[in-house]
């Protein structure tokens, strides 16, 4: 076979392969091209097993794709310190404070770092100074144990991003309730929305 046989025969296996690796059709065409390219460059005498040659080099150049992204999240969440963020926003006006570009940023981390009840008593509590009576009563949980999970979370929070998964969450909707309790000082549309992310997520396990 010429090499534009060699490609339309096995463009689709690669396609396939590269898909269910990556995920994403645009990223899984770049990654077969790059691969067909490489392929093209070398001499092809020293190849025993053309089809075993490319399935294997698509495949490598897969995982050296998704381990670039992991870098660039990991790299992504190392960015943000929370704790300043947090401090800085109760520092501030919150109706005349632009947070729409850090305030995404610091809620994807986290999103990805906390669990729902986690996330749900560490932003009442260190931005909206629930003491842990409110806490008990918003979110219907014993104060020793929202003491607990504010301990765990700043613990997450503090911990390299490494040791968490990298999936990143849409956070739209917790952002629009944030806001607006911001604004309006008036925390019970973002305590329902928090609360109904705890109840999914035990739905989840069950």
């Amino acid at each position: 076979m010429n090499h534009a046989q060699t490609i339309a025969l096995y463009q689709p296996t690669l396609h396939a392969i590269a898909y269910n690796l990556v995920r994403c059709k645009a990223d899984a065409e770049d990654i077969v091209q790059e691969t067909f390219l490489k392929w093209l460059s070398i001499d092809q005498k020293k190849i025993q097993n053309t089809k075993a040659y490319l399935i294997k080099a698509v495949t490598n150049n897969c995982l050296n794709h998704l381990t670039s992204l992991r870098k660039k999240k990991e790299e992504y969440l190392d960015s943000i310190n929370i704790r300043e963020f947090v401090h800085r926003i109760k520092e501030n006006n919150f109706a005349h404070l632009d947070l729409d570009a850090e305030l995404a940023k610091a809620m994807k981390v986290i999103h990805t770092k906390l669990e729902p009840l986690e996330r749900a008593v560490y932003v009442l509590k260190e931005v909206f100074d629930f003491d842990y009576d409110a806490l008990q009563t918003a979110l219907d949980k014993k104060k020793d144990h929202c003491r607990q999970l504010v301990c765990r979370a700043k613990k997450k929070l503090s911990e390299e991003s490494s040791k968490i998964h990298f999936e990143m969450p849409d956070t739209t909707k917790f952002m629009d309730t944030f806001r607006k309790a911001c604004d309006m000082n008036n925390a019970s549309e973002l305590i329902q929305h928090l609360k109904k992310d705890i109840s999914a997520t035990i739905q989840k396990k069950f």
